[in-house]
């Protein structure tokens, strides 16, 4: 009776979502590790978010190139330290570390209260810590799941993304005035230990019950990676399947900053509880919508039109935004976009950027991936944050120019988006970096 009920169980799961019932329990448990990361960061975030308001469009720019210079260092000194460690030690190693540092913000804001560098410290490494994060957490999804499973089941993975996203913003909403903000911090720190138990545990089910022996990045190997720490700049610029992902993800990084200084600029005038209760809101909204997307549509949307279809959707209805903002410049119609792009980020356009990297090797995934998720992203982030500087000071252009500009960038987000995806459905089922690097 138990095995007919399980059996049933597994055909509503499959029926629905498209998870085969030997993936069920490696698709619940990746679920699981990133909704605890994305809790953990989401608690933080509307409290940075909402201190962006304060800066001048120089200095928010300034910070933007701090945290750029700051995330060159950070991934050469990661690519410089991973390969004196053990594979089954590198992911849990990565997720100890950045709670020891929260650790010990939690412990120099309680000796330095009310210290604005220390401030600002937090801002820049919360934002380091925003990408890397979820950059080695993809890394491993796209080293466990084969290219056939993961258009089917990344999408599902990353509701668990979404949700940590809106359980963040309600902890911080909700306990904030009863623990204080400092503690916060606290719990981000205990809650990057919860996944270790997890990373093996997925591990195991990789040569198990998913069958994906074969694949690569096996980190029950005692083997490490080469030794080079600048290895992940060279393989980036020695490929041009990898300088196409980073194009993709640089023009997404210019939507998005443009977005982030509309809204700032609107809330401007409110107090910072209020601006933190918008962007908090922001949050619930676009997480709660990229849930239901992702966990119903997106696999369908992957394995029926493909990923070309799937990587310039987005592209696409931003240009449409865009020059509807153009045409209507307030504040809720921009909000109304920025809640589409995220997401539209979250449940399809992030989990197929990520699918593109299970046709590589190890040393791309944990090498060159960083470099593009945090180095490219970051410098992304600085060069167009001084651009819109510049030019809205230069030109004194208002909303309605932006967007234009910004809906003639998003032509050319879409072809980036068809020409990878193009590259990723005409792949073989089997393919390696090798062959990558061959074709280059």
């Amino acid at each position: 009776m138990t095995d007919q009920k399980t059996g049933a169980f597994a055909r509503i799961v499959n029926a629905a979502t498209r998870v085969e019932p030997h993936e069920l329990r490696a698709t619940v448990l990746s679920f699981l590790f990133i909704f605890i990361l994305m809790t953990a960061y989401f608690i933080l975030r509307p409290v940075r978010d909402a201190m962006s308001s304060e800066f001048s469009n120089e200095e928010l720019s300034t910070l933007w190139t701090g945290t750029f210079l700051f995330s060159v260092p950070a991934v050469v000194l990661y690519g410089a330290i991973i390969p004196h460690v053990r594979f089954d030690r590198l992911v849990p190693s990565v997720y100890a570390f950045f709670a020891a540092t929260f650790f010990g913000f939690y412990f120099g804001a309680s000796a330095l209260p009310g210290a604005l560098w220390l401030d600002k410290l937090f801002y820049v490494w919360l934002s380091v810590f925003s990408l890397f994060h979820v950059s080695v957490f993809w890394s491993f999804m796209s080293g466990t799941f084969n290219r056939r499973q993961a258009p089917r089941l990344f999408a599902i993975i990353a509701t668990g993304a979404s949700a940590g996203a809106v359980a963040g913003p309600a902890v911080a909403t909700f306990f904030a005035d009863d623990i204080g903000t400092m503690n916060l911090m606290l719990i981000s720190a205990v809650l990057l230990l919860a996944p270790i138990p997890l990373i093996a545990a997925i591990e195991r089910l990789k040569t198990t019950e998913l069958g994906n022996a074969e694949l690569q990045a096996d980190l029950s190997r005692q083997v490490r990676l080469g030794r080079n720490p600048f290895a992940g700049f060279t393989l980036l610029f020695g490929n041009r399947y990898l300088l196409g992902i980073a194009a993709f993800i640089l023009l997404y990084v210019t939507m998005n900053t443009f977005f982030y200084f509309e809204i700032r600029d609107f809330l401007g005038d409110f107090e910072r509880s209020t601006r933190a209760q918008w962007w908090g809101g922001i949050d619930l909204v676009v997480n709660t919508l990229a849930i239901v997307t992702a966990m119903f549509g997106t696999g369908r949307l992957a394995t029926r039109f493909g990923m070309s279809t799937t990587l310039a959707l987005l592209p696409v209805l931003m240009i449409g935004g865009w020059l509807l903002v153009a045409a209507a410049p307030v504040l809720m119609v921009v909000v109304g976009l920025q809640i589409v792009r995220r997401a539209g980020n979250y449940a399809i356009t992030r989990p197929g950027r990520e699918m593109l990297f299970t046709l590589v090797d190890q040393d791309m995934r944990y090498k060159a991936k960083p470099v593009i998720d945090i180095v490219v992203y970051r410098g992304g982030d600085m060069v167009t944050a001084w651009a819109y500087t510049g030019v809205t000071a230069a030109f004194g252009l208002g909303l309605t120019g932006i967007a234009i500009i910004a809906a003639v960038i998003a032509v050319v987000w879409t072809m980036a988006g068809l020409y990878m995806g193009r590259r990723y459905d005409n792949a073989p089922d089997v393919r390696n970096a090798a062959a990558l690097a061959a074709e280059d």
